[in-house]
């Protein structure tokens, strides 16, 4: 497959806005003062994206995978090695997450009343803030990597797609920005070095497809191709279940992460037929 200035603008471009919103995370942190509206909101949206990003895994992503496979093995050889990658893919999320400490992890969110805690920090609890944002920031942006390659999988799978899992991803950038922002924003009084954390830890996502296009263009085929959108679509399964769906529950209602899923999965599905 030929990468062209098009193809690599259009992969580029989606992968940047969806890196970005880590930085718009931590522009929403400073304008909210109601932590109970912007939790239900956190919670709507975050189920919303794990809608979209479950669908275009299980419907769009591994279908494209088994049907690339199936051409040059077979049906059934093609069909199970789709799956044997797409385990793979959910494997290699695993072990980044298992790498990463509990208590620093971004998938292990704090509530808004551990956020407006820090308000009343001491000197002490800030320079440990301080710290911890600090350590936030690096551990989004490795999260952030296995992302940069779902855009740039969407993106050489069409715009259409593309675009939706950067929507997808978006979406849940925007509380892992805020996880970084919040306690720089209390350690060190600065919102711009609190939002200038953010964006760059959202920037590893561009990183990430740059560096996955750099790596894999000279090798791109039909089966490698394939056999990506099989991979990225288990990173994303993974990212969902282990990710977002327990951030929805954690900043809202049950119910409330239970609609936006449903929505999110009919929204990207009608989206995805019109597109």
């Amino acid at each position: 497959m030929e990468i062209t200035w098009k193809i690599f603008a259009v992969t580029m471009g989606i992968s940047l806005f969806a890196g970005l919103a880590t930085g718009a995370g931590g522009i929403v942190v400073f304008f909210t003062n109601k932590e109970k509206q912007s939790g239900r909101f956190l919670s709507a949206s975050l189920g919303f994206s794990a809608g979209v990003m479950i669908y275009i895994s299980l419907v769009e992503m591994l279908l494209h995978a088994k049907e690339g496979l199936a051409e040059r093995f077979g049906d059934v050889s093609g069909g199970l090695l789709a799956l044997l990658v797409f385990a793979g893919g959910i494997g290699m999320a695993f072990i980044i997450d298992r790498l990463v400490p509990e208590v620093e992890n971004p998938h292990h969110v704090r509530s808004g009343s551990e956020m407006a805690h820090a308000e009343h920090a001491s000197e002490e609890e800030r320079k440990r803030l301080g710290r911890a944002g600090m350590m936030f920031a690096l551990v989004i942006a490795i999260h952030n990597f296995p992302e940069g390659l779902a855009t740039l999988a969407g993106g050489l799978a069409g715009s259409k797609v593309g675009f939706s899992i950067a929507i997808a991803i978006a979406l849940h950038n925007i509380p892992e920005g805020m996880a970084v922002a919040v306690p720089i924003l209390y350690a060190t009084g600065s919102r711009k070095k609190a939002f200038l954390y953010a964006t760059l830890s959202g920037l590893a996502e561009p990183a990430g497809a740059l560096l996955g296009l750099l790596i894999l263009g000279p090798f791109l085929s039909a089966p490698v191709l394939a056999s990506l959108f099989a991979l990225v679509a288990g990173i994303m399964i993974y990212i969902s279940f282990d990710e977002l769906l327990p951030m929805a529950e954690t900043y809202g209602e049950h119910h409330l992460a239970l609609a936006g899923l449903l929505a999110g999965m009919l929204f990207i599905g009608a989206g995805l037929e019109f597109l």
